[in-house]
């Protein structure tokens, strides 16, 4: 029985093209190409693209932030202020460019202005609002890019699930310090100075 002959042609210069493209490392060059309306992000040299929050997830992080921001960016309520709290920043990891659902600096550590759209400086406290689509990155891959550059706190949420999960960094590596759910009332580091609803969070 004969046996079929392998293809011989030779590759076209587009397959080359793409060929290399898959080889090479992305840059930050490769952001300005992802489709409008979809979030991108550079993670161990590998872009990803993902789109955009559902409305569970934007929820959660709105409602986070509506907690958040009176008191700690404006020192209302009592709050201490002293933060700087932004929606999604993109932001510098080393060679890594990442857009977490909510970060927060200190003040006297934020960058007022930069000559570049992204952030240069780590900040002290990261949310990552959760979805299927996402958690394996964030928990893997984003996880130790925020440990490897010093961000002291993080906190996962997951809308589905209705749960908080803290973590403090200790050692280089993440503790974590709490879990919460449902309709619990949280007082949690690094902003333990008021408590949270966590039934605010949910979209019902």
């Amino acid at each position: 029985m004969g046996h079929a002959r392998p293809n011989m042609e030779p590759c076209s210069e587009g397959d080359l093209r793409m060929a290399e493209a898959a080889k090479r490392e992305a840059t930050y060059v490769d952001l300005y190409g992802i489709p409008e309306g979809a979030v991108g992000e550079i993670i161990n040299g590998e872009l990803i693209v993902t789109p955009r929050p559902s409305r569970m997830h934007g929820f959660s992080a709105y409602a986070l932030g509506g907690e958040l921001l009176p008191p700690y960016q404006f020192g209302r309520g009592g709050g201490p202020g002293g933060w700087v709290i932004i929606g999604e920043p993109e932001i510098k990891f080393g060679e890594n460019y990442l857009v977490p659902d909510v970060a927060g600096w200190r003040r006297e550590r934020f960058p007022q202005s930069e000559e570049t759209n992204w952030i240069s400086v780590s900040p002290d406290w990261i949310t990552e609002i959760l979805s299927p689509s996402t958690v394996r990155v964030d928990r893997i891959k984003k996880m130790a890019i925020y440990a490897e550059h010093g961000v002291s706190y993080l906190w996962l949420i997951d809308p589905i699930a209705k749960t908080l999960e803290v973590f403090r960094l200790e050692a280089g590596g993440w503790l974590l310090r709490s879990v919460f759910g449902e309709s619990d009332k949280v007082r949690a580091e690094p902003f333990a100075d008021i408590e949270i609803d966590l039934k605010n969070l949910w979209i019902e």
